[in-house]
């Protein structure tokens, strides 16, 4: 099995619904994800992924969908007042947690046709949440 990892650096904020700590505020992060993909052949280069596709696909979707946005849920009460004001967002059905958004970049790349397993969120250089499929 080859393992190919790449890692992507982006801005974005969010806040959490029915939270009592720090978090239910307006507030961002300097995010790094780190996706993880896998199989078991290499193509007739010698790659599992070219590491320039998973820029051209997964890097720029999230460049352009969630680099200084702020991701929020559906059901935020502050989406309206946001969107008047020309704010960029990205709405989820969940909560914007760190373990949804890995999940959601999961997903995304899976939709891209890329092998991916494993999706690593860092919120903080100390805080961390992974989605693997």
């Amino acid at each position: 099995m080859y393992r190919i990892t790449q890692e992507i650096h982006f801005c974005y904020g969010h806040r959490l619904l029915n939270y009592d700590g720090k978090c239910r505020h307006l507030h961002g992060h300097n995010g790094r994800v780190q996706i993880v993909l896998e199989g078991p052949d290499l193509d007739e280069r010698g790659m599992l992924v070219d590491f320039t596709d998973i820029k051209a696909k997964l890097r720029t979707w999230i460049d352009d969908e969630l680099d200084h946005r702020m991701i929020l849920c559906k059901d935020d009460p502050v989406l309206n007042t946001l969107r008047e004001s020309g704010e960029p967002i990205y709405v989820i059905d969940d909560n914007p947690t760190a373990e949804n958004i890995a999940r959601l970049i999961y997903e995304r790349g899976i939709a891209f046709g890329l092998p991916v397993v494993e999706v690593s969120l860092w919120e903080t250089p100390n805080s961390q949440a992974t989605f693997r499929g």
